[in-house]
């Protein structure tokens, strides 16, 4: 995708976001601070580009087009559409099985993206979302373990390994 391309999906999206309110179903506007905040999340300056992540724009842009509709945009998540990630995602990392259950959980196991974008996707989010929890010896996610992971994709026992390792995790100081 050439960079005016890219250019042009990214104020379109901080756009809708900021007129968010007058979209069919929404529910309120999106606050200042959120698109401020995505923007700054877009211009990241290299000297801060996360591991695993090789291009960062790249990577919103793909969560911006493949995970942030039922995510939403702050990572907040709804009861009817996927659980908020914001503050939570990293947890998952202290525990056994919370790796694999990330990339194994439906919406990022059957992803369109490649395995090399997902996997960037998957650090970028972990970092953008979460950082203050990632352990301290994280090993950003590869296409080779996403392409071996993605696999088997959970199904309608998710939700409850969902809660069963958040609990689990919860439960731990940060590594």
């Amino acid at each position: 995708m050439s960079d005016v391309r890219r250019g042009a999906v990214a104020v379109t999206v901080l756009l809708g976001a900021a007129l968010g309110a007058a979209a069919p179903g929404a529910t309120a506007p999106a606050q200042p601070a959120v698109i401020a905040e995505t923007a700054t999340a877009v211009a990241t300056p290299a000297s801060t580009v996360p591991a695993g992540v090789e291009d960062p724009q790249r990577a919103w842009q793909n969560w911006t087009l493949n995970c942030q509709g039922c995510h939403r945009l702050d990572g907040s998540g709804s009861d009817s559409t996927a659980p908020g990630i914001a503050r939570t995602v990293a947890k998952f990392l202290w525990v056994p099985g919370g790796r694999e259950y990330l990339v194994r959980v439906p919406g990022v196991a059957t992803s369109p993206l490649s395995d090399a974008e997902l996997a960037e996707v998957m650090n970028w989010m972990l970092w953008r979302f979460d950082r203050e929890h990632l352990p301290a010896a994280f090993a950003p996610f590869t296409a080779a373990e996403v392409g071996r992971l993605r696999t088997r994709p959970l199904r309608l026992e998710a939700s409850q390994m969902r809660s069963d390792l958040l609990s689990k995790a919860e439960g731990l100081a940060s590594p």
